[in-house]
């Protein structure tokens, strides 16, 4: 396994688990920024490139669709993360709150969402501190 999908397995692992954690512990701050960023257009846009500079990085680094479990998982995150900024950057305000808070059902399914982030963190950082403790580096 390449270096770059272990850092990167470590990388979203760790951010996943403190975001799942910091969503259980304020769900309803979360909530509120969330919505008020879905309905704010500057806030949108700056969302939106970033999450396309973070999505395109990934792609551009890391589009590896074969070797197991972690690097196909890795990369099908960068390619939500690039396809998820293109509304932020292109859709209205009222569209993706819309899409994010209706469709999605964001506050019924909130602490699904947030235990399906804390699982997928928890397994990225096991499997990229795995692929590294096994190959010799660190």
């Amino acid at each position: 396994m390449s270096p770059l999908t272990a850092f990167l397995g470590k990388l979203l692992g760790l951010y996943c688990i403190v975001l799942a954690l910091a969503m259980f512990a304020n769900k309803q701050a979360i909530l509120l920024m969330v919505t008020g960023l879905l309905h704010d257009p500057s806030s949108l846009f700056i969302t939106g490139v970033m999450a396309l500079f973070a999505g395109l990085a990934m792609v551009l680094g890391h589009n590896v669709w074969s070797g197991g479990a972690l690097p196909i998982i890795v990369t099908l995150i960068g390619w939500s993360t690039l396809i998820k900024a293109l509304p932020f950057l292109f859709a209205s305000p009222d569209a993706n709150a819309g899409m994010f808070l209706g469709a999605i059902h964001y506050e019924q399914l909130f602490y699904w969402y947030a235990a399906f982030t804390l699982l997928l963190g928890a397994y990225l950082t096991y499997a990229g501190f795995r692929s590294t403790a096994h190959s010799g580096h660190r």
